[in-house]
């Protein structure tokens, strides 16, 4: 009974949103934060998994299926907003579950976004490193396979060399502070935009209405099938929140942010999937380099070297976005003393988890460097969605508990906004590969042991009930 009532106890809203102040560095705006949003939505998703999804699943509705996930992505975000404006805080998930639901709620979704975080940058790391082959070959080069992790003459995986140094790259830009990074960061989105906007308005140019017709040759369910695939690359602003800490006004800068990078995200992909089922009959779509092959198809094959850059760039600001987010975590479950307080050490000058920024650095360019893609994709997905589960169901529990609580932001249409974002993650968790349940649950399991053998006693809360 004792146990039952340790594991679930709760650290206060109001102690939250006033302790450790100072700790990190205040240094963020209301258009950084944004694209620091837009950096973790924007990436593969508009670059390649449009061109898939249009291809085998939804033809031309593979708009419906960005706007379906859009709408279930826009009430888990609603909710996530809700919690950043009233507790401007590192941690994310793991503190919003903390504070409304328990320790051992907030212990478990910190546990399992490490894992994900750390592997989502490896496999963006992965996929860039794909991309940089294609631009080279492009330009009459061929670098060595062990510099693309492709498969040489030997037997077995090789080291993707190209892979392991992005993420190290990302580790260092990030351990410079986070306003330097946060301008590269802001720079580089604002490239990734202007590329996109010009796939846009000369891919509009070439646009053929017949190639819309039938817009649903897999049926409706063809367009939600499709919704439960490109959600995954309308997430971001979760790791996003986690820089709430060093925002300069987080009570009013992370909600506007949370909804502003989606929105202008949305806006982009939406337009993105009319232009490119617009200039090519959707079978006839490359599930793999979307783009390419549609500007190839209206005589437009130069700017395939063009949208590779854009590839490149875009991608590279979501393993920005995912390694923030993972150390932000990791730095709060220390300083709560879940995991020990020697993580959570901030650089003296630069007031950023350094120890732990570098430590995930060399995992994700470990798990980079020496897994096929595929097998890095298979740690990612779960953990998400079940932060979503978390994030959606306490913002409920916290609304009727404690109603008069102040909010800078009220979620919309309480209680069925969040709990549409309840519903749709927990449909989106039956599509996910049995190993990926697999893995959850070792990873799980894992994780009992760490808590019950040093989290829970080494509680901060613990330390205050003594």
């Amino acid at each position: 009974m004792v146990i039952s009532r340790s594991v679930f106890r709760r650290k206060p809203v109001e102690q939250i949103a006033t302790e450790h102040e100072g700790e990190l560095s205040r240094s963020l705006g209301l258009w950084q934060l944004t694209a620091i949003g837009i950096g973790g939505i924007i990436g593969a998703g508009i670059f390649a998994l449009a061109g898939a999804v249009a291809n085998q699943t939804a033809g031309p509705a593979v708009l419906v299926s960005f706007l379906i996930a859009g709408v279930a992505s826009a009430a888990a975000a609603l909710s996530y907003a809700e919690f950043a404006g009233m507790i401007p805080k590192a941690g994310s998930a793991y503190t919003y579950g903390y504070a409304v639901l328990g320790e051992i709620v907030g212990w478990f979704i910190g546990w399992d976004l490490l894992l994900e975080y750390t592997a989502i940058v490896a496999v963006v790391a992965i996929g860039i490193s794909g991309y940089f082959g294609f631009l080279v070959q492009q330009f009459g080069f061929q670098l060595p396979a062990w510099m693309l992790g492709a498969p040489g003459t030997g037997q077995g995986h090789v080291v993707d060399l190209f892979a392991v140094l992005l993420c190290l790259l990302i580790a260092f830009l990030l351990n410079l502070g986070i306003k330097a990074a946060a301008r590269f960061e802001t720079f580089v989105v604002g490239i990734k935009i202007a590329v996109v906007l010009l796939v846009i308005v000369v891919g509009a140019l070439h646009i053929n209405p017949l190639n819309y017709h039938p817009f649903f040759p897999f049926g409706v369910s063809g367009a939600i099938t499709g919704a439960a695939t490109v959600f995954f690359a309308v997430f971001g602003y979760d790791a996003m929140s986690t820089a709430a800490e060093e925002s300069r006004d987080a009570r009013r800068h992370m909600p506007k942010a949370i909804v502003y990078s989606l929105i202008i995200s949305m806006v982009l992909y939406v337009l993105a999937t009319l232009v490119l089922t617009g200039m090519q009959n959707y079978r006839d779509i490359d599930p793999e380099s979307g783009f390419s092959s549609a500007f190839a198809s209206v005589g437009l094959s130069g700017l395939a070297s063009l949208i590779a850059v854009g590839a490149i760039i875009g991608i590279l600001t979501v393993m920005f976005t995912f390694m923030l987010g993972v150390t932000r975590v990791w730095f709060s479950m220390s300083r709560d003393g879940l995991l020990p307080q020697w993580f959570a050490k901030l650089h003296p000058v630069r007031r950023v988890p350094s120890r732990v920024t570098w430590i995930v650095g060399v995992a994700s360019a470990a798990i980079a460097g020496f897994l096929p893609i595929r097998e890095a994709a298979e740690l990612t997905n779960i953990g998400i969605l079940l932060a979503f589960v978390v994030v959606c169901v306490a913002v409920i529990v916290l609304r009727y508990r404690q109603p008069d609580l102040p909010r800078a932001f009220r979620t919309p249409g309480m209680p069925v906004t969040p709990a549409v974002g309840v519903i749709f993650s927990i449909w989106l968790i039956t599509f996910l590969e049995p190993v990926t349940w697999l893995r959850f649950l070792v990873w799980f399991v894992i994780g009992l042991i760490v808590y019950f053998a040093y989290g829970r006693r080494h509680s901060a809360l613990e330390s205050q009930s003594v």
